[in-house]
């Protein structure tokens, strides 16, 4: 795997000695990656992570992952806050309404293995940015293939268990519960079960328990 370094700007130390825990997903939102990666390399918007991975596969390093990027701001995972010091963060090139492109989802692939193998993770240390910061933040989106990543090793996927209480699930696989059911329900959705839509159903509550049951929340 080929990867450009771009050295960004906002970046600073891992705080009381975090280690790293989790790789966090995120997406752009933005035109191209030359755009993003200005943004994300700048000092302007306070903002920044360890890698992008662009539309054609193109892979760029922005910060050393010993260091604390500032990609996930306020939020927390598994009863923790201060996500930056204990995560991987990762951009891809996507404007939030379109499918991912194959070459990124190929390099992604490549990149989350390499690190999850180094760093001894877990899949289920993989999330998305609304995983952690629900109501908040939406990325990676309903269109970001989480299935795939599940089957290839790179995270997780849940089988449906009956007789789940939602939002106690919920807590036990992680999400920051203090969001109120309605976040949790919509990040969840867009991560699971992208084409429910309406109030809380059965669906909803047997596969969140599928993770609760199958995936606890400690990623340490």
């Amino acid at each position: 795997m080929e990867v450009i370094d771009r050295p960004a700007s906002c970046f600073g130390e891992r705080r009381s000695g975090a280690q790293i825990e989790l790789v966090v997903i995120h997406y752009t939102a933005m035109e191209t990656a030359e755009v993003a990666l200005e943004r994300l390399c700048g000092s302007e918007f306070e903002v920044s992570a360890h890698y992008l991975v662009g539309r054609d596969g193109s892979v760029f390093r922005m910060v050393c992952e010993d260091k604390r990027a500032w990609h996930a701001g306020a939020g927390s995972w598994a009863g923790r806050s201060d996500v930056n010091s204990r995560s991987i963060g990762i951009e891809l090139d996507n404007d939030g309404m379109s499918q991912f492109t194959e070459p990124l989802m190929e390099m992604l692939e490549v990149l989350l293995a390499d690190i999850l193998d180094r760093h001894v993770l877990p899949p289920k240390a993989v999330i998305g940015h609304s995983d952690m910061a629900p109501g908040r933040k939406s990325d990676p989106g309903r269109h970001f293939d989480w299935r795939r990543l599940a089957e290839k090793g790179l995270s997780v996927w849940p089988a449906p268990l009956p007789g789940g209480n939602f939002i106690r699930d919920a807590a036990v696989f992680g999400y920051p519960v203090d969001a109120g059911e309605s976040a949790i329900l919509s990040a969840f959705r867009q991560r699971f079960n992208s084409n429910a839509r309406g109030s809380l159903s059965e669906d909803d509550k047997a596969l969140m328990a599928g993770l609760a049951r199958g995936f606890p929340a400690e990623v340490a």
